[in-house]
């Protein structure tokens, strides 16, 4: 098999696994308490990554490198997982997923509206509007249930949790690391894990934490597949593909994570979320079309 069938197969494999993290999460968390059942994901890897890297000798993350990794572990990770896997407590795994494809827009406002990094351009801008109009969508069709309490705050974290990942995000792209890209994502995935299950045990997830069989196996799918082989892949496509097309996957993420909701859990996958679905998506290639013009 040549190298470029499979950075392909590499491709698809994240498609179809971290499409279906948002199932097993949510099967995880009906479970298993949130912060320690995701925090313990990414202890599960991290620290076995950095062994293996230190045993090959590939140098580790430096003193001066450490602050500035874990502060994109404790955004990306501990925050901008810890709360989405906390919000899918309520919040069906379909739906996060999809309100998840929003990060593009999130990222785009802040580098042009704060940091005046990129310029806002009519397609980007269109992209925005767009995008906003498929999330007023699927809560103006769920607008009662943003009176229950349990949904608004599954909601809210959310788009906490999206927030931070959006900065996370930025400040990563702009803060350059000179490090091992594994090192360092093993690094971020053993501080914020580390920080989740401070967070778990700080809020007094302990006194309801147990193993069952399905949150054992959520864990391990999660810690082996999402964490491990996906992010693998990852790196092994955007390094013999193009990362314009590489980050497709993340159109095709909320079409699984939808469609194994409803199979799976019997979540609701209506016409409104369907068409919600296809206005963001748009909204979001057009933001996508918009960073390229400005890179042109």
């Amino acid at each position: 098999m040549t190298t470029k069938k499979k950075a392909y197969l590499a491709w698809l494999s994240i498609c179809i696994i971290w499409g279906t993290t948002y199932l097993v999460i949510r099967i995880g968390v009906l479970e298993m308490p949130p912060f320690l059942f995701s925090g313990m994901r990414w202890l599960l890897v991290g620290p076995l990554i950095l062994l293996f890297l230190k045993l090959r000798g590939i140098p580790l993350p430096s003193k001066k490198d450490l602050l500035p990794i874990a502060t994109i572990g404790i955004l990306l990770i501990g925050l901008g997982n810890g709360l989405i896997t906390f919000a899918e407590k309520w919040i069906p795994s379909g739906l996060t997923a999809l309100l998840i494809t929003t990060v593009p827009m999130l990222i785009v406002l802040i580098e042009t509206l704060i940091l005046k990094k990129v310029a806002f351009n009519k397609t980007i801008l269109f992209g925005v509007l767009i995008g906003f109009g498929g999330i007023l969508l699927i809560f103006g069709h769920n607008f009662t249930l943003l009176l229950d309490t349990e949904y608004l705050f599954g909601i809210i974290a959310i788009y906490v949790g999206v927030t931070a990942w959006a900065i996370g995000t930025v400040y990563s792209k702009h803060r350059k690391i000179d490090v091992n890209p594994f090192a360092s994502a093993a690094t971020q995935m053993t501080i914020g894990g580390t920080f989740q299950i401070i967070v778990g045990f700080s809020i007094g997830e302990a006194e309801h934490f147990a193993f069952t069989q399905n949150g054992v196996l959520a864990l391990i799918y999660l810690a082996i597949f999402g964490s491990l082989i996906a992010y693998g892949s990852y790196i092994y496509a955007i390094e013999h593909l193009p990362i314009s097309f590489v980050t497709t996957y993340a159109y095709v993420n909320p079409i699984i994570a939808l469609f194994a909701g409803w199979l799976v859990l019997d979540e609701i996958l209506s016409i409104e979320i369907i068409l919600a679905a296809v206005i963001i998506l748009f909204g979001v290639g057009l933001i996508n079309r918009g960073n390229r013009k400005n890179s042109m």
